[in-house]
């Protein structure tokens, strides 16, 4: 592995507890900063309410490290919009968000149109389906953002226990990162070694500088978390981006066909950045499952959809 990485690693990583909240609010008013934490959900009725109402409770009635909590509902069909307004979140559902820009289904999708309802100039990024987190996700993510000038995108990174009985504990902890270990991580080695430092690129926790997510294209899927990491390296250098040590993580798992259509947008992705293929729409991945005793190949049509950089629509 190259010393580059090995630098990078050692100066750009560090731990959730390394700088206490006071430090943080001090370092937000000399900088003026104005943070947004952005919960892009679809169909999290179950667990949006305790991820809005725990942080609200911690970050915005109790200091003010936060400025807002927005909730972008993308598509739900559940009762995810209702839980989270009452929950305190300012909640818009992504079809309703510049209409006129059209619709597509998806995280980054959402993510994408929070910049048209956010006014942070700092985005914090949350999943919705956390079962087991704490609320110091959401300052150690901001803390290399407040305190280091030059750093414009922050990855978090846990202990993923997979939880399903299936393995013995020591190594179930490690294994919730199917998609990362299994395509993601090979992908960065291979084409992006640069980013090999990374310990969970596909992180649902991070959070990056306005300016910095305005001017970047912006996969509609799941591929955006490693969109926006190529794409930063690209424009600003790895020296641009740092990781932080949050402790441990869970959330719901999918089930494994379903990942293999966010492998896809993954693999798509990475491929289109390092000049391996062209841009496209969509892909069809075929699957196959047993139906009566006989497999049949199912197709599963997967986008692969970008948004442009928003800068040129919120001028």
């Amino acid at each position: 592995m190259s010393g580059d990485v090995d630098s990078w690693f050692r100066t750009h990583t560090s731990s959730w507890c390394d700088r206490t909240v006071a430090e943080l609010l001090e370092a937000k008013a000399s900088s003026g900063s104005v943070v947004s934490l952005v919960v892009p959900a679809r169909n999290e009725a179950a667990t949006v309410g305790d991820v809005v109402t725990r942080v609200r409770e911690a970050l915005v009635e109790t200091t003010d490290l936060l400025d807002e909590i927005v909730v972008i509902d993308s598509d739900s069909t559940d009762d995810t919009y209702a839980v989270a307004a009452d929950a305190g979140a300012v909640v818009h559902r992504a079809a309703e968000i510049r209409p006129d820009l059209g619709s597509h289904p998806g995280k980054g999708e959402a993510m994408w149109k929070s910049l048209f309802v956010t006014r942070g100039d700092v985005l914090v990024f949350m999943d919705a389906d956390l079962l087991d987190w704490d609320t110091h996700f959401v300052p150690g993510l901001l803390g290399p953002l407040l305190t280091r000038p030059e750093v414009a995108l922050v990855k978090g990174f846990y202990e993923r226990p997979l939880a399903d009985g299936t393995l013995a504990d020591d190594v179930a902890a490690y294994e919730g990162g199917r998609v990362t270990e299994l395509v993601a991580r090979p992908l960065l080695n291979l084409l992006f070694p640069e980013l090999a430092g990374l310990v969970q690129p596909l992180a649902g926790e991070w959070a990056i500088r306005r300016d910095l997510f305005a001017s970047l294209s912006v996969p509609t899927g799941y591929a955006v978390e490693l969109a926006a990491l190529i794409d930063t390296l690209e424009a600003r250098g790895v020296g641009a981006i740092a990781q932080v040590d949050l402790g441990s993580r869970a959330h719901r798992h999918q089930a494994l066909r379903d990942l293999g259509g966010m492998a896809t947008q993954i693999i798509a992705t990475a491929l289109e950045r390092a000049g391996k293929q062209p841009p496209g729409d969509a892909t069809v991945l075929r699957q196959y499952h047993r139906v009566d005793g006989v497999i049949e190949p199912v197709d599963r049509m997967v986008p692969e959809v970008e948004r442009p950089p928003a800068a040129g629509f919120l001028a």
